[in-house]
């Protein structure tokens, strides 16, 4: 099949993609935090959400609409400043106590599927960093003058998503795990509040200081 890249390039691509995978973001954040309070099915949801948004930044960089965003001085600070807020809203959400929890409570979340997958959606695709990310990423695969080169890059996105799911969906199952025991332990769980506000605000603030070129 034509649009799978060499062996050597796949290699590559994916010995990078679970180096990114494994690398901490606001994605990972959510879903750690989603698990806690949530449970595990919190965070798997998260996790399909933030997919789905590389989905869509797959899409928008093969068929050139990631570039028009970066070309376009207001787009992208609107973009930035969505980006900004949602995150300061989960800072807000997470300083407010939303983790502390019972065991109980976790089962009965007042949140839906459709919220988690949402909330990881949203985290996902208004960070603009994650377009300047996909947009220098994925082209160093590809040769500008291959003439599938737009089935490459949709072939690379999903081997992405392939290649990060495993190490996403275990950090979840492990934040969960460990929930039982933050249950008995309010003032860790407190405590942890505390830092996924901390780490929602300064990816808030980098997100801010992001330029397009």
């Amino acid at each position: 099949m034509s649009f799978i890249p060499d062996f050597w390039t796949l290699v590559a691509f994916c010995t990078a993609a679970f180096v990114l995978a494994v690398t901490p973001g606001p994605d990972m954040t959510l879903m750690i935090s989603r698990a806690l309070s949530d449970g595990r099915r919190a965070g798997y949801f998260v996790v399909a959400g933030a997919i789905s948004g590389i989905f869509v930044h797959t899409s928008l960089v093969a068929f050139g609409l990631s570039a028009l965003v970066l070309a376009s001085p207001t787009a992208f600070w609107v973009l930035k400043i969505l980006g900004a807020g949602y995150l300061l809203w989960l800072a807000i959400q997470a300083m407010r106590g939303s983790s502390s929890f019972s065991v109980e409570k976790r089962n009965k979340s007042d949140r839906s599927r459709f919220d988690h997958w949402l909330s990881g959606l949203s985290v996902n695709i208004l960070n603009p960093k994650i377009i300047i990310f996909f947009m220098t990423f994925l082209p160093q695969f590809v040769d500008a003058q291959d003439p599938v080169f737009t089935e490459k890059l949709l072939f690379l996105g999903v081997l992405f998503v392939v290649v990060s799911s495993p190490v996403v969906f275990g950090v979840v199952y492990l934040a969960d795990k460990v929930a039982d025991w933050l249950s008995n332990n309010p003032k860790a769980m407190r405590l942890l509040d505390y830092c996924f506000a901390t780490v929602f605000s300064l990816f808030a603030f980098r997100i801010l200081l992001a330029q397009a070129k």
